[in-house]
């Protein structure tokens, strides 16, 4: 410990000797150290800390799945069947997302809840904050209404007092005794605010096999793996198929951990943008070894009179090492405050279906990480120059200047910028891809017109009798589109481009399908008569909805020009008639073009047909079930803020007490469904304009440091002959030697990076892995950079005057 004191104490004497030195080193550390930190700090977050719950790694969700393969939500009936008969799990349970309207003094507020089934925090290994879970008499149809709120609500509306236990809580028009507080870590796939019995819900939902909105999650029994529980759920809804044909055949049973569930594929993004800037890091570990070399080669004599008077080699080592572990430290340190003041961008900037971001930041873990880091690269970048310069025998070194390991030096100094090119090279190409992704994504059409169109959610409460909810709806609308500056407006229960999903079986003739798994599925809509106009989309054939299509009139329907196409081919399909499961036969009125609605790219197998069905034929029993998903699509000339601000006092004017939220224009949903491509391009970007700054800096320290060090033998050339181009030239020619070489090692890890890229599902889109065009655009951004890299030293260097430079040796 003696001797690492006292090497500690002179490596920090002579680092101080030379500021100049130090400082550039510590920073080009920071910007490594600290950008690895930030995004450490996300991924640690969402894919490396466990969920905060008893035994994590024992919980699954527990999927239906269609004889496609996909993965669907189960009927609770389904659920409940395989909670009794599965023999895999120690615990199930089933929630439902449901969304809540709070009315107390002041603005109505909008809250997200979830129906629970008996169990759900017993499964999840949780305990209640406060207060119990549901009885068995309450979680009944017609039990007391109860309800368990989040610790943000408990804090928010009552204070995080005691005393909120038996208070109540307005939601959708009835009042709810609270009885309970459930901690805020509580993760299935989004903040859940306010949590109700499942069987108070409505009947609809939770009493028959074809209404799949129920997800179960389960406690493995110790030792059970996943596969033979997958075996066991699969066994269960095979009877099932035989007992419901009609509901459940064709379908069988798929689980995934929970983690996984919750995270899917954002944790490879996650991984590749560590493993990104892990490269700027090594980048600026070789720029800060190139520095560390050139200052050792200046320090080769005091290593030889030392080794001459008896040090040994290994202590020299030593000594140059901790050097380079106190500037990494340093630069640890100055990168820690550079993360802290970048998480809160970077979060800001990480897509919305990011899960389990809210914990990112400086925790033990990212501490713990950054200190192993700094250690990491201080020995990395430091160990070639010790073992270079130390290994110089004292006689070569005592030399006048010590010149004979100028060549050495110089060729470890150029693999250093080759290898920084190279890795450059990788970034750049990968941020070019996606960024050439975007630019194709942004010129798809995605079947409406995105602009001037606001989209957002009034809470009419769906405990309403279905006729009441129908004339609020056409009343709200009416309101609407009387205010000044509004061109159409009307509703839909579901928006393009936001991952929301309605499917639903139907066919075309009179004869139902013996399963209806295995029958077709569209995507359906119920939409208002002002739905197409305000989207601006375009009706190819028949004609729109009317006031006239209501509950008492003929069921009438208009499909997609994909759909018309598959099962009216070449015939007008207007008049035409087809079926959908549980709601009954409905004439096809008209046909309009199709929309993209998974995201612009659609590259992913998905339902494409398109049916819409008029909002005000929703029947009654559904009326109370859909009114929650409805959104009011305005198209407008006024700017958001104004329109919100009408709206609200068109709505609050007429005397409702109904929160207004989701609130987005379409532009920026079209925006946000590119957000899985331009999240990781605005990174990567910053990567390689960084990882390129640090480049260029490599490749002119270089050729400063050559014309440094060869000065005498310039002004030989020039007094020789050579002209003034000539050592111009010859410098130039020598920069760009090194750039093409790391280029053309590059190109195939670049290559590599693309298949990367193009193995996550809708990351890449119009480009291919090996597009020439980014690859010549990389290359050239990189020549460019070290030609003007080399400008600098190359000048000087033709300016020498041959007597001066023979005078300075």
């Amino acid at each position: 410990m003696e001797r690492l004191w006292r090497d500690l104490k002179y490596g920090i004497r002579t680092l101080a000797k030379s500021p100049g030195f130090t400082i550039i080193a510590v920073l080009t550390l920071a910007l490594g150290i600290g950008a690895n930190t930030a995004i450490f700090s996300v991924v640690n977050s969402v894919v490396l800390a466990p969920l905060p719950y008893r035994q994590p790694d024992q919980l699954v969700i527990v999927w239906a799945k269609n004889p496609a393969g996909r993965y669907i939500a189960p009927s609770y009936p389904d659920f409940q069947d395989w909670q009794r008969d599965t023999h895999s799990f120690q615990e199930m349970a089933a929630f439902n997302s449901h969304a809540y309207d709070v009315t107390h003094p002041g603005v109505p507020e909008h809250l997200d809840g979830c129906q629970i089934s008996p169990g759900f925090f017993r499964t999840l290994g949780v305990n209640l904050v406060m207060g119990r879970d549901f009885s068995s008499e309450e979680n009944r149809a017609g039990g007391a209404p109860v309800a368990i709120i989040s610790e943000h609500v408990w804090k928010n509306h009552f204070t995080g007092s005691a005393a909120a236990l038996g208070k109540t809580i307005t939601m959708d028009g009835a009042s709810y005794t609270v009885i309970g507080v459930a901690p805020s870590t509580i993760d299935i796939g989004g903040t859940i605010d306010v949590y109700t019995p499942v069987l108070q819900g409505n009947p609809l939902t939770v009493s028959d096999r074809r209404t799949h909105a129920f997800v179960p999650v389960a406690r493995l029994k110790p030792g059970t793996s996943i596969a033979q529980a997958e075996a066991d759920a699969a066994a269960v809804e095979k009877k099932l198929g035989e007992l419901y044909p009609k509901f459940d055949q064709g379908l069988s049973a798929g689980i995934v951990p929970l983690k996984e569930a919750l995270v899917g594929d954002v944790s490879g993004m996650l991984l590749m943008l560590l493993g990104s800037v892990g490269v700027v890091l090594l980048i600026a570990c070789a720029n800060v070894a190139s520095l560390l070399l050139a200052r050792s080669a200046a320090r080769e004599r005091e290593f030889a009179i030392r080794s001459a008077l008896g040090a040994q080699r290994f202590r020299l080592i030593g000594q140059m090492v901790t050097e380079s572990v106190l500037l990494s430290l340093a630069g640890g340190g100055l990168g820690l405050l550079l993360a802290k003041w970048g998480v809160r961008p970077l979060l800001a900037a990480v897509p919305g279906d990011v899960p389990r971001t809210i914990n990112a930041g400086l925790n033990p873990a990212v501490l713990l990480f950054t200190f192993a880091v700094s250690i990491a690269v201080g020995i990395l970048f430091g160990l070639l120059p010790a073992l270079k310069s130390s290994g110089v025998h004292p006689q070569t070194a005592l030399k006048a200047g010590g010149r004979g390991a100028i060549g050495t030096h110089h060729r470890i100094h150029g693999s250093l910028v080759v290898i920084q090119t190279a890795l450059t090279l990788v970034l750049l190409v990968g941020a070019g891809l996606l960024l050439r992704t975007i630019r194709h994504l942004g010129n798809v059409n995605p079947g409406f017109d995105t602009h001037q169109l606001v989209a957002f959610k009034v809470g009419i409460s769906p405990a309403q009798p279905p006729e009441n909810l129908r004339i609020a709806d056409r009343q709200l609308i009416e309101r609407i589109q009387k205010i000044p500056g509004v061109e159409s407006a009307d509703l839909t229960t579901l928006v393009p481009l936001t991952g929301m999903h309605n499917e639903v079986p139907f066919w075309v003739g009179p004869d139902e399908p013996k399963s209806l798994a295995e029958a077709p599925r569209a995507l359906t809509f119920s939409v208002g008569p002002d739905y197409f106009r305000t989207m601006g989309i375009p009706l190819l054939q028949g004609r729109s909805f009317t006031p006239a299509d209501t509950v008492q009139s003929e069921q009438v329907a208009i499909i997609d020009s994909r759909l018309a196409d598959k099962y009216f081919p070449g015939q007008n399909a207007v008049g035409k008639t087809f079926s959908v499961a549980r709601v009954g036969q409905f004439r096809i009125i008209g046909v309009v073009g199709h929309v993209k609605h998974w995201g612009l790219g659609e590259l992913t197998p998905t339902t494409q047909m398109q049916v819409y069905g008029c909002f005000y034929q929703i029947n009654d029993e559904w009326m109370p079930v859909m009114q929650p998903s409805t959104t009011v699509l305005v198209r407008t000339r006024l700017d958001e803020r104004s329109l919100l601000d009408a709206v609200r006092k068109t709505v609050y004017g007429a005397g409702n007490e109904q929160p207004i939220y989701g609130v987005k224009t379409m532009q920026e949903t079209v925006s946000a469904s590119m957000a899985t491509q331009s999240f990781p391009m605005v990174l990567l970007m910053a990567f390689a304009g960084l990882a390129l700054v640090l480049a260029t800096v490599g490749i002119y320290g270089l050729l400063a440091y050559f014309v440094q060090r060869r000065t005498q033998e310039i002004g030989i050339r020039m007094a020789l002959g050579a002209q003034r181009q000539d050592v111009f030239r010859m410098l130039i020619a020598r920069g760009l030697k090194l750039n093409l070489a790391g280029i053309a090692i590059g190109i195939s890890s670049a290559l590599l990076l693309a298949r990367v890229l193009s193995s996550f599902s809708n990351l890449l889109y119009g480009v291919g892995v090996n597009d020439p065009l980014t690859l010549i655009a990389a290359s050239s951004v990189l020549t460019l950079t070290a030609i003007l890299a080399c400008y600098v030293p190359a000048r000087r260097a033709a300016m020498v005057a041959p007597t001066e430079a023979l005078r300075q040796e």
